[in-house]
């Protein structure tokens, strides 16, 4: 019996060797626990860095904040320049409506006189005036050398015109004169530059003479420079077969050049909402 008590306590023990509680696995696995980290209870503010901070700038605060940063330092303005996309005319055009809406927005409500309302509206209308006068030259040659791009430009920068109050008073209309005036003398410009070009086809082709006639009888009459331009260029682009006899072609461009100084030139062409 002493024998077989003896085989059951080595076996007990044996049994306690192999015990995963006694595996030096185990315990090597216990002593390399990681200490825990140790946080520091102090708080302290910082700005954001420059990732997050233009994630918050909408589009207007990065135009302010680049527009300030290239007038302390020109060198980068330069670089802006150099490195923006080509503006497109619809973005171009878009800009110019949203003056004209701020332009809107600030008339006052009700029957008022006419000098409280312009003096309401005077810093929105001239700033209108001034994004023309800055926009157009860009659609002009020599810096834009397609003729279909600078027209496009002119039929919706004329459209502009075409929106601007008419005021009572002659003190105040010196505004959409001078603009009308700015407008008919770019038409000519590009009218003429593109009547060099193949024959000034793009004229012809795209129906401008109609759609610049549409524009000076809304305009009363105010684009004279622009309707002498075409008048002198499409007349020879469709006044009638090139074989024609000489004396045939130029009594029929005089009718062209009277039609178009009348406004009446070609069937009525609408134009935009009017």
């Amino acid at each position: 019996m002493s024998s077989n008590r003896k085989r059951k306590a080595d076996d007990d023990g044996d049994e306690m060797s192999v015990s995963p509680m006694s595996s030096p696995a185990i315990q090597n696995r216990q002593l390399s626990r990681p200490s825990k980290k140790i946080r520091s209870n102090e708080m302290a503010g910082r700005p954001l860095t420059l990732p997050r901070l233009l994630e918050t700038l909408d589009a207007a605060s990065l135009r302010m904040v680049l527009q300030k940063i290239c007038e302390r330092q020109p060198e980068i303005g330069e670089e802006v320049v150099k490195s923006a996309p080509k503006p497109s005319v619809p973005n171009a055009l878009q800009v110019l409506e949203e003056y004209q809406q701020k332009m809107r927005a600030a008339f006052p409500y009700g029957d008022t006189s006419s000098d409280y309302t312009y003096y309401r509206v005077k810093a929105p209308l001239i700033a209108l005036m001034d994004a023309l006068a800055d926009f157009t030259p860009q659609y002009l040659p020599p810096n834009e050398t397609q003729a279909n791009v600078s027209l496009q430009y002119l039929d919706g920068a004329t459209k502009v015109i075409h929106n601007l109050p008419e005021w009572e008073s002659h003190n105040y209309r010196h505004h959409k004169e001078n603009a009308y005036d700015e407008i008919s003398r770019a038409w000519a410009l590009v009218i003429n530059e593109a009547a060099k070009r193949g024959g000034g086809f793009v004229l012809h082709s795209g129906g401008w003479d109609q759609i610049l006639a549409k524009h000076n009888q809304q305009s009363g009459g105010r684009l004279g420079t622009a309707m002498s331009a075409m008048a002198a260029n499409v007349g020879w682009v469709g006044g009638g077969p090139s074989d024609a006899p000489q004396e045939q072609q130029q009594p029929q461009q005089h009718s062209i050049l009277n039609e178009l100084l009348s406004g009446n030139y070609g069937a009525p062409v609408r134009v935009g909402p009017w």
